[in-house]
């Protein structure tokens, strides 16, 4: 009997009349509700009306902006405006004039400025020549004589000529800030940390003193996409620091956009992407490693791993490695056709730092530029450069304070210090025990040999320290929300506590404060507006060259000149001889090279040209000399 059913009547009592049979013509009864449910009691027809009509569905322009709307509030919407609005004040003034001025000096950074305008201009116009550029004429393979940005190249379609070149370069050194601070935030908060000590971790990582003395070098500062790929992959696997591995949020799609944000950091340079390269393959040998250890040995329920995720990592995996792969054909070409471009061990060892470095700021830090002058000293005796590692004294101090109280488990911590130790040691080079252990590196993995600076792994140093301290962080506010909730379970933790949170922040951006240059960039040369390559510019010099690649960007014209990594020995024997120009051993030197003008610059970035130049009307050699003023032009079959 249901709860519905009637009580049937004692003996020798008459049923109820409600509780009498229904008369035969009447209706059927409705369908008994199911067991345990409540009976719901339907309307009559004629209260239909009095009902609220229905909401009508939303329409698509409604579903959209509802969708925009809530992606406005979403964190990472924060997060990302948060780290440009952030970087647009720690690099400033790099926005207050970006059509003429330019960060750092007028040297490495137009090279770099040129190299985004050629890949742009490349891609859309003959990506399979990609490398074989217009500077260094007749060289091939010219694009890959130094790292080469070229995972920018869609930035480098935009726009023409060197203004265009100029605005695009100080856009992305502003971008390349942010998404440093982004891709940390965004592993930070994987990982398991509290929003404070995430933003405290990408601040250590965007603005650590040591990246303003690699401020001409936006290959070495171009470091967000190793966290943010390590933020996805980690997204989708389901794995945090916290927590470990829960399959139920695994994510293939994010694995899928982990592995293309890794190849496109491989893209942008091997300086920093072949150590990315080996940590993310040791990486991955680890997590299956681990996995297989959880799954027979301390689960006592394996926990899944899946077809579609195990396929998405494969996928991603082989187009990491073939992006790696075809950056590489070049680079072993060039080392082929110039093997004095490979970097020999005693190279390594002049810009091998002390562990003194790790402690001293380079004079562009605004806090401590000028009072580690002394230390900078002491390190420039040592006859390298890229020297002054300091991370900062506060990341310091978090991390340490990390080891002992933390949101990390006591061995994920220990793992992180043994990294830090790993890191720093392989970053001193040949200053760690004579060399012994880097030298394992230089001799057995392929392509270490070829990175002249190990100062420059001070990256995964700064990422460990980082992470450290996002974990001291998230700790303390672990701590401060559970005597919040002690005392009222809705109650928030004090201000005065979460201000206190912020303490770390302001440290480390005070700390990260710059006080770099901000040169003029010289306009183009009038003469080279119209000249017709390929052309020789004189003076010809490591810095005069990176100015005149810049001024090339408005048509590409080949020229001999180039700036880069390694000089080869066309452009020096070239060089060499042209110091006598215009004589008759020049002239037919540079007509069988196949250069058609020559352009003397009166007043160069640098240096002079040579009086011969300057002063020779070219009479009897078969050429014709134009005077444009502060550029004298020389044609050579006119």
């Amino acid at each position: 009997m249901t709860r519905d059913t009637p009580p049937e009547p004692r003996p020798g009592e008459e049923p109820a009349p409600e509780q009498a049979a229904p008369p035969a013509a009447a209706a059927p009864p409705p369908a008994e509700e199911p067991p345990g449910q409540m009976k719901v009691e339907r309307k009559p027809p004629e209260f239909d009306s009095f009902a609220p009509a229905a909401e009508p569905a939303p329409g698509r322009g409604r579903r959209i902006g509802s969708a925009f709307g809530r992606g406005l509030r979403h964190e990472w919407t924060w997060a990302a405006v948060f780290a440009v609005a952030l970087s647009v004040v720690m690099t400033w003034p790099t926005m207050r004039y970006p059509l003429y001025t330019i960060p750092n000096d007028v040297w490495d950074p137009t090279l770099q400025a040129w190299q985004m305008a050629w890949s742009g201009h490349a891609m859309l116009h003959n990506p399979l020549g990609v490398w074989d550029s217009n500077t260094f004429f007749p060289e091939d393979n010219s694009f890959a004589f130094s790292d080469t940005l070229l995972g920018y190249f869609p930035a480098g379609m935009i726009g023409t000529g060197p203004v265009a070149a100029l605005l695009r370069y100080n856009i992305m050194f502003v971008l390349v800030f942010a998404l440093a601070f982004f891709g940390v935030y965004a592993l930070a908060r994987q990982l398991g940390s509290r929003i404070p000590g995430a933003v405290v971790a990408g601040a250590i990582c965007a603005y650590a003193p040591w990246r303003w003395d690699q401020a001409g070098h936006m290959h070495v500062l171009s470091t967000g996409g190793i966290a943010l790929s390590l933020a996805m992959l980690a997204r989708g696997h389901g794995y945090s620091l916290r927590r470990g591995y829960r399959p139920e949020l695994r994510k293939p799609g994010w694995v899928l956009a982990g592995w293309l944000v890794a190849a496109w950091q491989i893209s942008l340079g091997f300086g920093i992407g072949l150590p990315f390269a080996y940590v993310i393959g040791i990486v991955a040998v680890t997590g299956v490693i681990a996995w297989l250890l959880g799954r027979f040995f301390f689960w006592s329920e394996p926990k899944p791993f899946g077809w579609k995720l195990l396929s998405f990592d494969l996928v991603g995996g082989l187009v990491f490695a073939a992006v790696g792969v075809l950056m590489a054909i070049p680079y072993f070409q060039v080392v082929k056709d110039h093997p004095y471009a490979e970097r020999s061990f005693a190279e390594v060892g002049l810009y091998s730092p002390p562990i003194l470095g790790f402690f001293t700021a380079p004079g562009k830090d605004w806090l401590w530029g000028d009072a580690h002058q002394v230390a900078r000293d002491s390190l420039n005796s040592w006859g390298g450069g890229e020297m002054t590692l300091l991370v900062g004294f506060t990341a310091y101090g978090l991390a340490v304070a990390g080891l002992i109280y933390s949101s990390w488990k006591w061995w994920q911590r220990v793992l992180l210090f043994l990294g830090v130790v790993v890191s720093v040691t392989l970053a001193m080079g040949t200053r760690f025990l004579d060399g012994k252990v880097y030298q394992v590196l230089y001799d057995n993995l392929p392509g270490w040999n070829a990175i002249r600076t190990p100062g420059r792994l001070v990256v995964w140093t700064t990422l460990l320290l980082a992470i450290l301290g996002a974990g001291a962080v998230t700790a303390f506010g672990d701590r401060a929300a559970e005597i919040a909730s002690e005392r009222d379970t809705h109650r928030k933790p004090h201000p005065v506590i979460v201000a206190a949170m912020l303490i770390p922040l302001v440290l480390v951006l005070l700390e990260g404060r710059q006080q770099m240059d901000f040169p003029t960039v010289r306009t183009q040369p009038a003469a080279m507006a119209t000249m017709r390559g390929p052309a020789l510019i004189l003076p010809s010099d490591q810095l005069n060259d990176e100015n005149i690649m810049l001024w090339s960007t408005d048509r590409f014209e080949k020229i001999v000149n180039g700036g880069s990594g390694f000089t080869p020995q066309s452009l020096e024997q070239t060089r060499e001889i042209v110091k006598t120009f215009p004589d008759q051993p020049s002239v037919d030197y540079l007509r069988n090279l196949g250069v058609q003008e020559v352009i003397v610059l009166r007043n160069p970035s640098t240096g002079a040209a040579p009086d011969s130049a300057l002063n020779a009307t070219g009479d009897g050699l078969g050429i014709k000399r134009e005077d444009h003023g502060d550029e004298i032009v020389f044609y050579l079959n006119p």
